[in-house]
């Protein structure tokens, strides 16, 4: 395509029909493949896979891990940490509420105990 006066400059002039690079060529959602130019170590536009190909050895996949790693709350530790105590406090909770019953049980304890801590309401 020749440049001259009138013509518009644009993706049309770059990447039109007439353009003679390397397709992307991958099955675009409309089954027809895809015109945006090609990466050129991939083939494939940087929409379908052409611009990383991603780690892979196991220090460059523990480098991108601790880069998106913000705060550790959802590692697989913390997660196990998490649910052991949440295990430990429903552990509590049980032995606590037997100790209730058996007190209540035993004369101990009234069974309306719980009403003598509640907040009276405002006149």
């Amino acid at each position: 395509m020749r440049f001259e006066k009138g013509n518009k400059i644009g993706s049309a002039t770059r990447f039109g029909p007439d353009w003679s690079g390397e397709r992307c060529g991958a099955r675009t959602k409309a089954g027809t493949p895809c015109q945006r130019p090609a990466v050129k170590k991939t083939g494939r536009c940087t929409r379908h896979g052409g611009k990383s190909t991603g780690p892979r050895t196991e220090e460059g996949r523990a480098r991108i891990a601790a880069a998106q790693t913000t705060h550790g709350r959802l590692t697989k530790e913390k997660r196990a940490e998490a649910r052991q105590r949440a295990q430990v406090g429903r552990e509590i909770r049980a032995e606590l509420r037997d100790i209730e019953r058996e007190a209540i049980a035993g004369g101990l304890l009234a069974r309306d105990w719980r009403e003598m801590f509640e907040p009276k309401p405002d006149k």
